[in-house]
């Protein structure tokens, strides 16, 4: 199997600590970072535009996807417009569709043509990859974010998909295409083999990339033993 060190596909971290963040920023494997309004908040952020500049000023050097928060289009055009100037290496993630379902599209092509470094998130179809690849046709650079975890937690492999979305991205240079939401450590190895442009992963994912390769033997052992001490810190008798 590839170590990770031989891993084509790039590795964003998605998170919303400031900690983490700039230790994995030190990584060699992260070349870029994702976070969102769920997960600041469950980092405890309750200033979301200073928080967001201080990571920019930290994290200089890398893409860096910041997302709306806004249902509106109006208003989710107003802060794109506002978030897209706080940083040279900054992608402001749009939904998809808003809360209504209402597509995003006409607003992605608009803050596209106009410059604006896009991250357009929550997609799980094809039909919405074509749309939104046409939406963001001669426009900035841009981020075409397919949730794959997502779609296999309803029983569905998303490596099929995900090959057919490349396809279509194919026809688009100025994007990539992420794998988002992935469940394992697997999915980064997925993710390579079809030749995914990039795929963001949580830390509770990014901790195990330490077991990459590892003798099965020694990990089989090594799981016995956490039983064993488990056992004994239980104290449980018969």
């Amino acid at each position: 199997m590839k170590s990770v060190s031989e891993l084509k596909v790039k590795i964003f971290a998605d998170g919303a600590d400031k900690a983490a963040m700039m230790k994995l920023y030190h990584s060699r494997y992260i070349t870029g970072f994702t976070t969102n309004p769920t997960l600041m908040r469950k980092a405890g952020i309750s200033d979301y535009e200073a928080f967001s500049r201080d990571i920019i000023a930290s994290i200089p050097d890398r893409p860096l996807s910041l997302e709306v928060f806004a249902d509106d289009m109006a208003e989710m055009e107003r802060q794109a417009r506002s978030i897209a100037t706080w940083g040279e290496n900054v992608y402001v993630k749009i939904p998809v569709t808003n809360t209504l379902g209402e597509p995003t599209y006409e607003l992605v092509s608009r803050l596209s043509k106009a410059g604006v470094k896009l991250n357009v998130t929550a997609l799980m179809t094809l039909g919405q990859v074509r749309d939104v690849c046409f939406a963001l046709a001669d426009g900035a650079p841009a981020y075409v974010s397919v949730f794959a975890g997502r779609m296999a937690d309803t029983g569905r492999d998303p490596v099929p998909m995900m090959s057919a979305a490349l396809e279509i991205l194919a026809m688009y240079p100025q994007t990539e295409l992420i794998w988002a939401s992935p469940r394992e450590l697997l999915n980064i190895f997925q993710a390579d083999e079809i030749g995914c442009h990039i795929i963001t992963v949580t830390s509770d994912i990014l901790n195990k990339l330490s077991l990459v390769g590892k003798d099965l033997d020694e990990y089989s052992l090594d799981t016995v033993k956490m039983f064993r001490t488990d056992a004994v810190a239980s104290g449980f008798t018969l």
